[in-house]
């Protein structure tokens, strides 16, 4: 290839030669795309030179503008991340925080205040914010009438308390006299298009305020390959499904291995993967049956032509009712004993109504004749990834991603159903088929340094992270103890992993095991009982540094253990019941007790 002839004009002649010694290696295209950002950079530098501002440092007269989240999964970090490279897009510099390490009294100083939340659980905001949201709702809030602020909420709309976390937050900044920039903006699990709408009027308001004048304007960088990730997710091979579980087991728990190879996927022990799952056709089929609409209906979704069955197939979830296909289909078939479960005193009634009846059930007994297809998905939501813990390590074992899955299988009204996710691995994902993964970073269940102590809390599938641990930990050859704590019914058909573990204690890799089979005698023990066995153990851990882990069921699991947790600090570390929590709250500050709950 040949270049035109030019001297070096404006610079050294050191420079030129290393620009000719660039322009010899560039591919087709390279060459265009570094004009394009030498062209944004001088730009930038002529800004700069007009009017200096120091690094992160807002213009004299310009607002200040903090972005909050409180994540659970990930979600409101990466909404809140994606405002801040909008602001920054804008002019504008903001600074980004994870509320589990702000520091909640920096509150009075702050100008603009951007808020993005999760809720978890019926109402209870992410555990990582559980200090914030204390301080924010306790006498030593101050009053805050200079502070403007707005407020993305992210829910689900299954849970009778849905967004309430970002609600809360809403009602006590006004509360406490601040002014809301923009309405508050609840998200159901579909939360893309009203989130990015929000971001984009949010930020056209605070950019059309006083402005940090001298701000340096991005390069103009062409937009590269998009990486894998929920809006991308990668097709990966399975390379093996099996169950775990032995014969004569209550329930079916798999071990799946997934090839990522290609991909670039990377990820960290207590990271996620995203299943992005297909619903069973058989549903899809019986539905359109009770329906009586055929299967190549023509439906659109987010403008995109399709067939009713794909539809149904591929991007709305069909199987769980929600508040919102409840109050949809009362309003298309005005059964008034529909219409009566929408009254506000009757959440109860609801809860329970909706936890008996699927879609396919409302649709059977309550019908509407002659409805279309694209009034019938009006009413559904779009269809969710659904998350499980990693059980492998990248360090131990490249190029794939091992799942725990405990196949959920149930009959509702004398017929068998599945789980969407867990049915879909464990019937239509076969060695050699492909599922669409993304992997979902969890920085709050990040395993500790090498050298400190670990005790790893688990019932069920809630051991999945811990073998990821135990990988990483070996593969990097860390010296610190490790104490794993597991429950499951059985201890013949349910010890997931059990030739593993039992491995990993000989080498010396894992410190200790302490295992709970609750249905193997008559009076049931759990994880929870094992703890306060070992409380005088557990306690000399704890005064050693060690880091605590709870995974598992969020309803049970959790508060058993903390409550059992709390009695040990009573007992053997002579605390009174309110400094054993203030204890287990401080220890949760310094990230020494991690909880990964579902």
């Amino acid at each position: 290839m040949g270049f035109p002839e030019f001297g070096p004009g404006p610079v050294s002649e050191e420079q030129w030669a290393r620009i000719n010694e660039l322009a010899v290696s560039l591919k087709p295209g390279q060459a265009l795309w570094v004009s394009g950002y030498f062209a944004g950079y001088e730009r930038g530098v002529q800004a700069a030179a007009a009017q200096p501002l120091a690094p992160g440092a807002p213009a004299p007269g310009a607002r200040t503008l903090t972005v909050l989240y409180g994540s659970e999964t990930g979600n409101s970090a990466a909404l809140a991340k994606a405002l801040v490279e909008a602001a920054r897009g804008q002019g504008l510099v903001p600074a980004i925080a994870d509320m589990a390490d702000y520091k909640p009294r920096k509150l009075k100083d702050e100008q603009d205040l951007v808020v993005v939340t999760s809720t978890h659980g019926e109402g209870d905001p992410p555990q990582s914010a559980a200090d914030f949201f204390e301080y924010l709702e306790g006498h030593k809030a101050p009053r805050l009438p200079g502070l403007r602020y707005a407020v993305l909420a992210l829910g689900d709309s299954t849970y009778e308390r849905y967004c309430e976390a970002g609600k809360r937050v809403d009602r006590r900044l006004a509360e406490l006299g601040a002014t809301a920039l923009l309405p508050r903006v609840d998200c159901d699990v579909d939360y893309d298009d009203a989130a990015a709408g929000w971001t984009a009027a949010l930020v056209e308001q605070l950019a059309a305020g006083p402005a940090p004048a001298g701000a340096v304007p991005a390069a103009i960088v062409p937009p590269a390959r998009e990486a894998y990730g929920k809006r991308r997710p990668f097709q990966a091979r399975v390379i093996d499904s099996f169950v775990l579980t032995g014969r004569g087991s209550t329930k079916e728990t798999r071990h799946v291995e997934l090839s990522v190879e290609g991909s670039d996927l990377a990820f960290e022990p207590g990271d996620a993967l995203g299943i992005v799952p297909r619903n069973d056709p058989h549903l899809v089929e019986a539905l359109l049956e009770a329906l009586a609409l055929p299967a190549d209906a023509r439906a659109a979704v987010k403008d995109r032509a399709t067939t009713l069955a794909e539809a149904l197939s591929a991007d709305f979830e069909i199987t769980a009712a929600t508040p919102r296909f409840l109050e949809h289909w009362a309003g298309l078939s005005g059964d008034a004993g529909l219409v009566g479960l929408l009254e506000g005193d009757r959440a109860a009634d609801r809860a329970a109504f909706l936890r008996e009846n699927h879609v396919i059930d409302l649709v059977r007994r309550y019908p509407v004749p002659g409805i279309g297809g694209e009034t019938f998905v009006t009413g559904l939501r779009p269809l969710q990834p659904r998350l499980y813990s990693i059980a492998s390590s990248i360090a131990a074992i490249a190029d794939e991603v091992h799942l725990t899955v405990s196949t959920v299988r149930y009959v509702l009204h004398g017929q068998p159903r599945a789980g969407v996710a867990s049915g879909h691995l464990a019937e239509r994902a076969p060695p050699d088929a492909t599922v669409p993964v993304y992997v979902q970073a969890n920085p709050h269940f990040r395993l500790a340094a090498d050298d400190v102590p670990i005790i790893m809390i688990g019932a069920g599938t809630g051991v999945a992270p811990y073998r990821a641990f135990m990988q990483e930990r070996e593969a990097r050859g860390a010296g610190g103890r490790s104490w794993l704590f597991f429950g499951e019914r059985n201890f013949r058909s349910d010890f997931l992993y059990q030739t593993e573990w039992q491995d990993l204690l000989r080498r010396g890799v894992l410190s200790r095991m302490t295992v709970a089979f609750s249905r193997d005698r008559a009076e049931k023990r759990y994880v929870q009982h094992r703890l306060i066995e070992h409380g005088h153990d557990v306690h000399a851990w704890l005064e050693d540094g060690a880091c605590l882990y709870v995974c598992g069921d969020a309803q049970t699991l959790a508060p058993a253990v903390h409550a059992a947790l709390a009695a040990i600090l009573q007992e053997h570390g002579g605390l009174g019941p309110d400094a054993a929590e203030e204890h287990l709250r401080g220890v949760q500050r310094e990230r020494r007790y991690r909880i990964d709950v579902y």
